[in-house]
């Protein structure tokens, strides 16, 4: 049975556009009630309005104390049965000009959000002996690119994050699984494409050509497909796989 379990509610963060939106859509349509949490209430309200989720909070990833109050709210109406850790930052710069300020960014968002709103769901999910989580992750997680090592090694971080956690909690009914998106059409590499043209001068095609390169299948990738996969992942005949990296990128990898 590949279903949700009957009546689950789903945590996504950065639930309010690109993936995660793309992420608790599918949910929501697939039966589960959902809440979206992020910085930014406009975005999130939208996604209720338009049915892509129910319920809202409000948190930064990166405040634990604020994710822990959020996920407490959250689960006075349910309790949480599905994490999706979607929540990210990226930033671009040469190693050289990469200083510590951006490394602590990278890893504030995209590895310590993922700790702290894992180590808030989580004594509920091992005291009911179920639960999903999946952290959306990177390509960047599992290879390098050039000009965003900070990212690249948050990245990095969730994946092993993932790993790890699956290991310690494989007796107790909870999995824990990444996916990792390559280069997909949402308005964070929109903002990646408006970068290379400004730096080289190049035409939008020709900077969506530079992205695209990556992907065997000469194209970026979808959030409806990451979705697919973060769905699957989060089902009931999921229930043995845990600790993977699920790769959504054509072939790169």
């Amino acid at each position: 049975m590949f279903g949700l379990p009957r009546s689950s509610h789903a945590l996504v963060t950065g639930g309010g556009r690109g993936i995660g939106r793309e992420i608790a859509s599918a949910l929501a349509r697939a039966g589960a009630t959902v809440t979206v949490l992020g910085r930014n209430r406009a975005t999130l309200d939208e996604a209720v309005a338009t049915g892509s989720a129910h319920f809202v909070s409000l948190a930064d990833v990166a405040d634990q104390p604020a994710v822990n109050a959020a996920v407490a709210e959250a689960a006075t109406r349910q309790p949480i049965d599905i994490l999706i850790a979607n929540a990210g930052i990226a930033e671009s710069a040469p190693f050289g000009k990469s200083d510590a300020a951006l490394f602590r960014r990278m890893m504030d968002v995209n590895l310590m959000g993922t700790v702290h709103v894992a180590q808030a769901v989580l004594p509920s999910m091992r005291a009911r002996g179920y639960g999903r989580m999946v952290a959306v992750a990177s390509t960047a997680g599992l290879k390098g690119y050039a000009y965003v090592s900070a990212y690249s090694a948050a990245k990095h971080a969730v994946v092993g994050l993932v790993r790890s956690l699956a290991l310690e909690l494989a007796s107790t009914g909870v999995t824990v699984n990444a996916v990792c998106p390559g280069f997909t059409d949402t308005d964070l590499v929109a903002g990646s494409i408006d970068n290379i043209m400004k730096k080289t001068g190049r035409s939008r095609e020709q900077a969506v050509a530079e992205l695209s390169r990556h992907n065997p299948q000469g194209r970026l990738v979808t959030p409806a497909e990451i979705a697919d996969a973060v769905l699957w992942l989060c089902g009931e005949g999921a229930s043995a796989i845990t600790g993977q990296a699920v790769v959504v990128a054509g072939g790169e990898i």
